[in-house]
């Protein structure tokens, strides 16, 4: 008999994470063939999965500069918690996807996060119906042991949610969903998912649909967050992990107020997750250190938020806190990326240590490239110098007369930086144009020759903006 070797990569994997990392994007499988470092950290992120599964609750911020992992590290700790029997959600924060907002934005925040839903028996989104079917099925088969109605045991599980803002159309909603279920009304079980969505827009269509009177929208986006995790546990999972990445689109609002908004609904999530009050529900934001300590617009402009968030005051010359509400992602270092750059060959030949492409001299010389052109940049904020690297191999893969000796020194690189900040560092720089007033105007000239003699410039002919 034949056992498969533990470092045999499957095509899908090794397919998907070299197509990815060369696009700069992180990979949804595999992530484990080509994790590296940040040990203590994944620990720390453990504690709090643990404390969510416990019933508790928990906020950090993951930070980073751009290029440095961020994201890949968030789909680290997410397969981990789905491995701890948590449900997951996840979404990156976009102009049209706020945790406030007046105009849709945070329900389609909420919208974006329910089709990302995961568990361990799917792990790619889209869990929603799966969660309510498996809350559904326990209820049928403690039916049958006590002979009570299934309606009644739902209701009477449910009754908890009530104390909570929204929990009586919560239960309302899946209430029908069983109704549904028992009757075989395919549309009344659709409409019941697509409340728990948030994809109702208006209170006509749901109280039509399924007689309930409100909809999930931009107001109750946390409330129905906290109902959910509720909902979750009662279904037999540990809680909820919301995900949230690209929290910088919070720090690009131009608008001060909508901003400020936004960092009061951050201090409303960390207030609960710090006094136990939302049970079950944990958040991770991943952001770059300008979101975080920019006084003018980031977190450390909000004062509430600034004294939550300080760092540990003894927390310096090499010492590390990992219980605070702030993860700074450490740098790799060189050693590290050496381990990254191994594996990211052993993935490029399919776990076949004959078929590799560079050797380890190789892997040494092209880090010492990188280190030549961008400095240590190269494993602080990796992204390019991966992409670079995969780069070469693809060649070497399609080119097999050709030797690395001869590519290595045309690898061509350029240090990472945040092109979505270019724009705001620019208008910081530059002085508000002064207002011109209405009076001061200059009428138009008349046509050449036609001008009067004794008609000379005034103070304003060489104003410009």
């Amino acid at each position: 008999m034949t056992i498969s070797s533990p470092s045999a990569i499957r095509p899908r994997e090794r397919d998907a994470l070299l197509q990815s990392l060369r696009s700069g994007v992180v990979p949804r499988i595999g992530q484990q063939h080509v994790q590296v470092g940040r040990v203590n950290e994944v620990k720390a992120l453990l504690s709090d999965i643990n404390r969510v599964n416990d019933g508790g609750s928990g906020s950090r911020f993951v930070i980073g500069d751009y290029g440095s992992g961020k994201t890949f590290f968030l789909h680290v700790v997410r397969s981990i918690a789905l491995q701890q029997k948590l449900v997951t959600v996840h979404a990156d924060l976009s102009p049209d996807r706020r945790l406030h907002a007046t105009g849709g934005q945070a329900r389609s925040l909420y919208a974006e996060l329910m089709r990302n839903m995961s568990t361990r028996a799917k792990p790619d989104g889209g869990a929603m119906s799966s969660v309510v079917e498996r809350f559904v099925t326990q209820a049928l088969t403690e039916s049958r042991g006590s002979g009570e109605p299934v309606e009644s045991i739902i209701r009477r599980h449910l009754i908890e949610l009530s104390e909570l803002t929204g929990g009586y159309d919560f239960a309302e909603v899946i209430a029908k969903y069983w109704q549904g279920h028992d009757t075989g009304n395919e549309q009344l079980k659709a409409d019941a998912i697509r409340w728990l969505r948030g994809e109702f827009s208006t209170r006509t269509d749901a109280r039509s649909a399924l007689g309930v009177r409100t909809i999930i929208d931009d107001s109750n986006f946390y409330d129905q967050l906290k109902l959910l995790a509720r909902f979750v546990r009662l279904a037999g999972f540990g809680g909820i992990l919301v995900c949230l990445d690209e929290m910088v689109n919070l720090y690009k609002l131009a608008n001060s107020q909508a901003r400020n908004s936004n960092y009061e609904q951050i201090l409303r999530i960390l207030n609960d997750s710090t006094q136990g009050s939302a049970a079950g529900l944990g958040f991770i934001f991943g952001g770059t250190p300008d979101f975080l300590l920019d006084p003018r617009r980031g977190l450390y402009s909000y004062a509430a938020l600034q004294s939550r968030l300080e760092v540990n005051s003894y927390a310096v010359d090499g010492l590390v806190d990992y219980s605070g509400p702030i993860l700074r992602l450490a740098s790799l270092t060189p050693e590290d990326f050496y381990v990254l750059l191994s594996k990211l060959r052993h993935v490029q030949a399919a776990g076949d240590k004959s078929a590799y492409l560079i050797n380890d001299d190789g892997i040494a010389q092209y880090m010492s490239h990188c280190a030549q052109r961008i400095g240590d940049a190269y494993f602080r904020t990796p992204r390019n110098t991966i992409k670079g690297f995969l780069d070469l191999l693809a060649v070497l893969e399609q080119n097999p007369d050709r030797k690395w000796t001869d590519l290595i020194t045309g690898v061509t690189l350029e240090r990472e930086t945040n092109p979505d900040l270019a724009l705001l560092e620019t208008d910081a720089d530059q002085e508000p144009a002064p207002f011109l007033p209405r009076t001061s105007v200059r009428p138009a000239q008349p046509a050449d020759g036609l001008r009067p003699k004794n008609d000379t410039d005034d103070e304003l002919s060489a104003f410009r903006l």
